[in-house]
């Protein structure tokens, strides 16, 4: 797709890996909106940006309703939706509890598919859009203390094929992007320490894959795809 006056929708939007697809898609010329829980964040980014920012929760059904009347209100359209918001816990499973359980999967399983729902509406009815599901390594094999936010990644990369078994017939291209460590402040927002060096990969590679898959004509378009540091150093 030519992303040139493209509208695009990117959740977690304020930061990390969500700040640097917004950046890509306003560089190509997409009019983007940014959706985020700390309204500070989420409107020093915008300003940065020139996006349009809606402070949302996607793990609010209200907030993600709201997201959609906003931004109809605003751009009247809507060509691509980024699925980034996330947040994590990692435990034991002998130490994991029902509330820190359910609170991920609120945020990264239900607030996708939430997303999701209300953006394969509009794209049904234009018959055409794209859903990008930004998920991670983790939705490929299991881990130690993994047991709230690897499920919830494997749950995200079923939801997707899922989507992509219903809404082909109507041009919907469903993509999934699966990010191995990236140097983001996700780390740190979760409780866990990040070593920070120059082999590890940043937002904007994550950034630069979406948009490539984006760009292909439309006639076609990536399933899925993985990113890798080629050789990181912890």
């Amino acid at each position: 797709m030519n992303l040139s006056n493209s509208i695009a929708l990117v959740t977690g939007g304020s930061s990390g890996i969500g700040l640097a697809i917004a950046q890509s898609l306003t560089a190509a010329g997409a009019r983007v909106a940014i959706t985020g829980r700390n309204k500070v964040k989420l409107d020093e980014a915008a300003r940065s940006l020139g996006a349009f920012a809606i402070q949302a929760d996607v793990a609010v059904e209200a907030d993600v309703l709201r997201t959609f009347r906003e931004l109809l209100d605003k751009f009247g359209d809507l060509d691509i939706l980024v699925n980034n918001a996330g947040i994590g816990t990692f435990k034991p499973l002998v130490e994991m509890d029902t509330a820190g359980f359910e609170r991920v999967f609120a945020t990264n399983v239900t607030g996708v598919m939430i997303m999701g729902r209300e953006a394969a509406k509009v794209f049904a009815a234009r018959n055409r859009g794209n859903i990008v599901n930004i998920c991670s390594t983790a939705s490929l094999r299991g881990a130690a203390k993994g047991t709230a936010y690897y499920a919830s990644k494997f749950a995200v990369r079923g939801m997707t094929e899922c989507w992509r078994a219903e809404l082909r017939k109507h041009n919907i291209r469903v993509i999934l992007v699966n990010p191995s460590e990236v140097v983001t402040d996700f780390f740190a927002t979760n409780g866990l320490s990040q070593k920070v060096n120059d082999s590890k990969l940043r937002g904007e590679e994550i950034a630069w894959a979406v948009k490539a898959a984006l760009e292909m004509d439309d006639r076609g378009f990536i399933p899925e795809l993985s990113v890798f540091a080629t050789n990181p150093v912890d």
